[in-house]
């Protein structure tokens, strides 16, 4: 047997077997957002992990972790940087390095990664893969055409009339899917993705959807291909003004729980959604191991399923790890050991609501560089303040991306916790910053 820090590694059939001591932990985080933030805010409360990087990290990370010079999307410098400093545990954060593979080749090299593979990621990477899963399945979804024809996909939409929505196949931020009030609209977010390229290849292919009301949900689960532990529920607001009116984005708040996910509700999912998700998977040959985040709309007809993430979600993690109890490291190796039947996860029955602050113009055109003020202040309010997109210059913190801050905090009621949060927002400051008023 050979020993590597807390990992050893020995023979079994001829095959290399990895077994962690749980203590003394090196972790890399790969990322840089708001999520990756809330991850290492919550792993370096565990007693086992002695030493966080982050890859590249930003601003606020930087205080818990060393932020590492190399983008989440380079496989090959991730490699480089496992072999040369042997983490005991990677955690693939973002939806790019899953779907582009990261955990296979940190797999294939000996290395503990948590999160799905390329060939699982997919159920996010395509959302022509989800849908097809779902119909064979019988997951209850959205009707649904999928095109790579413009002019096909413009004349179903006139056939079918608005409202209606569209969606970038692939990868697009949070930012592919356009809720088209108007035939007009749903034209021109047609054109947007497959003729003007908005999305790159992601928009080489749109799945059209039939539009379906009712509250929306977001359900987080770990997952390792087998056994599905639920975390709480939680709701996203994605539109970037108040009464959720303008375009899309990646987030720009949530709370957690959401008032309408009732146990009756959480039991017909488990029944209808989440266990025959996680079963299909497998069936395909697809198993998934990591978190599986399902997006969701409680219609009249039933629970449905907008989309899945192969991920946690963004703005959703920085209100649910809030109100995790449990260990996050102990979680995410009973992932990869296929031992989470015999981990407990806990959360507190308090409600945490977290609240962006974005650059002006986001998610179009915007400024960045701007000294961000209050944050001492904000914290001394008892609310967490997790960065999404800050640098940190000359030991000032500046606005370095669209989503800067998650600023969130918990109480006994969502109103509570809400307004926790919106008082430490009031104590920061940055040129341009705009953010909503009605989260929670």
């Amino acid at each position: 047997m050979v020993t590597q820090g807390a990992t050893h590694f020995f023979k079994k059939d001829g095959k290399t077997i990895l077994y962690m001591e749980f203590n003394a932990m090196k972790v890399l985080i790969i990322g840089g957002g708001g999520r990756e933030h809330a991850i290492a805010w919550k792993l370096r409360q565990s007693p086992k992990v002695e030493k966080l990087w982050c890859a590249p990290g930003n601003g606020g990370i930087s205080e818990l972790a060393e932020c590492v010079g190399f983008k989440a999307t380079d496989l090959g410098a991730a490699l480089s940087f496992c072999r040369e400093h042997r983490p005991d545990l990677v955690v693939v954060a973002p939806d790019d390095p899953l779907v582009l593979g990261m955990v296979d080749l940190l797999t294939e090299n000996g290395f503990r990664a948590f999160g799905p593979g390329k060939n699982a990621a997919i159920i996010e990477g395509s959302k022509s893969f989800a849908k097809e899963l779902m119909k064979k399945y019988n997951i209850p979804t959205a009707r649904y055409e999928v095109f790579d024809d413009r002019e096909k996909a413009l004349a179903y939409i006139r056939q079918n009339g608005a409202p209606i929505v569209v969606k970038a196949d692939g990868l697009a931020l949070g930012k592919g899917v356009t809720v088209a009030m108007t035939v007009a609209e749903a034209e021109k977010a047609v054109t947007a993705a497959m003729e003007d390229k908005v999305f790159g290849n992601a928009g080489a292919k749109v799945v059209i959807e039939e539009y379906l009301q009712g509250p929306e949900v977001s359900v987080l689960c770990f997952t390792d291909g087998q056994t599905l532990r639920l975390m709480p529920s939680a709701q996203d607001h994605k539109r970037v003004n108040d009464n959720d009116l303008g375009p899309n984005t990646g987030g720009m708040g949530a709370f957690s729980p959401s008032r309408n996910f009732t146990k009756e509700i959480e039991a017909q999912c488990l029944e209808t959604i989440f266990l025959p998700t996680i079963r299909a998977m497998r069936e395909e040959g697809r198993p998934f191991r990591g978190v599986l985040y399902f997006g969701l709309m409680l219609t009249k007809d039933g629970p449905k399923v907008i989309e899945y993430n192969a991920r946690f979600g963004d703005p959703e993690t920085q209100a649910v790890l809030m109100r995790m109890t449990s260990d996050l490291c102990d979680a995410m190796n009973a992932v990869i050991d296929g031992t989470l039947s015999e981990t407990e996860l806990s959360f507190s029955s308090d409600a945490a609501c977290c609240v962006v602050m974005a650059s002006g113009g986001y998610p179009l055109k915007y400024e960045t560089g701007f000294p961000v003020s209050g944050l001492d202040a904000a914290r001394e309010t008892g609310a967490v303040v997790f960065h999404a997109g800050t640098k940190k210059e000359d030991g000032i913190y500046k606005t370095a991306g669209g989503r800067v801050l998650g600023v969130t905090a918990k109480g006994e009621t969502a109103a509570q916790a809400a307004r926790r949060a919106y008082e430490a927002v009031s104590k920061i400051s940055f040129q341009n910053m705009h953010y909503r008023r009605d989260i929670g």
